[in-house]
């Protein structure tokens, strides 16, 4: 029997048990732990009700920002008494405060932030802090991108090796690292384990193909942004308006996607980054996902 049709077997006698898709995913399936990020949960609730909302809903994880202004004890409590894991960290100020800044000051903040943001992932339990590595636009060029944002990612290095966090560089919009043979090269460059790549499947829809870039950036890949675009939407109304699909009705193509990262290996999270909302809708998305997860 082949790998897939063996799982979606095996799905499909768990929820006849009363076993829910989440509880239900194989090892075998390529993605198989399922968070989103914090910002998408829209309820008026308590940090400890919110991680309990998102763990009944069938999620596994949550990431949050970092900094950020939540109280890091009620962090702790909420993770012990959910269950619920924090699998990694986002930083949030590589856009304010970019790595490819001219400013030399402005570029120190951001890599301050991401060393603290080691630190503090360690402290949750979590493998991962997410990095956009730097912005190219009309004041700074694509080579000096690369270079500021080099020399600031090896000051991080050490922090990494001494927490055991990974920092995963993610594919944005930001006009910089646009295939992925020069995002393999920017990975390799600093030849260390510690550094890894952060796939975000939806960004890449508009000027590639996600399976393309998974197979050739293979064991770089450190966790999964699951996100969607419509390469229709795009052409009729626009280029975000490419985004405003929902999970498995745009271009991504997750079959290809989970058969290239079965391919090179990949098991573990999909991260949700989408709109978030209020429970009817977070369960919508992660219903989504389970149906993703399984293609």
């Amino acid at each position: 029997m082949h790998r897939r049709t063996f799982t979606k077997s095996a799905v499909a006698g768990a929820i006849a048990l009363g076993i829910t898709p989440a509880m239900a995913f194989s090892m075998d399936t390529p993605l198989n732990k399922k968070s989103l990020k914090f910002g998408m949960i829209k309820e008026d609730l308590s940090l400890l009700d919110k991680f309990r909302l998102v763990k009944d809903l069938g999620f596994h994880g949550v990431e949050l920002d970092s900094p950020h202004d939540l109280n890091e004890e009620e962090i702790l409590e909420a993770k012990e008494k959910t269950g619920l894991e924090i699998p990694g960290l986002v930083n949030s100020l590589h856009w304010k405060k970019p790595l490819s800044d001219p400013d030399q000051d402005v570029r120190n903040a951001c890599t301050e932030s991401m060393i603290a943001a080691l630190h503090q992932c360690k402290k949750y339990g979590g493998t991962t802090v997410l990095l956009v590595p730097a912005v190219v636009n009309a004041d700074v060029s694509y080579d000096e991108a690369w270079e500021r944002s080099t020399d600031e990612i090896k000051k991080m290095i050490p922090a990494a090796r001494e927490t055991g966090i990974k920092i995963a560089i993610e594919n944005v919009w930001n006009n910089f690292l646009i295939s992925p043979l020069e995002a393999a090269q920017y990975i390799d460059q600093f030849n260390s384990d510690m550094i890894g790549w952060y796939f975000d499947v939806g960004n890449i829809v508009r000027y590639g193909w996600p399976d393309q870039w998974v197979k050739i950036l293979g064991k770089r890949i450190l966790k999964v942004d699951i996100k969607e675009y419509s390469r229709k939407k795009q052409s009729e109304e626009g280029i975000w308006e490419g985004f405003k699909v929902k999970l498995g009705d745009g271009d991504s193509d997750w079959s290809k996607v989970n058969s290239a990262l079965s391919k090179v290996g990949y098991s573990g999270w999909g991260s949700a980054e989408v709109p978030g909302g209020d429970r009817t809708r977070l369960q919508d998305i992660s219903e989504r996902m389970d149906r993703i997860y399984q293609l």
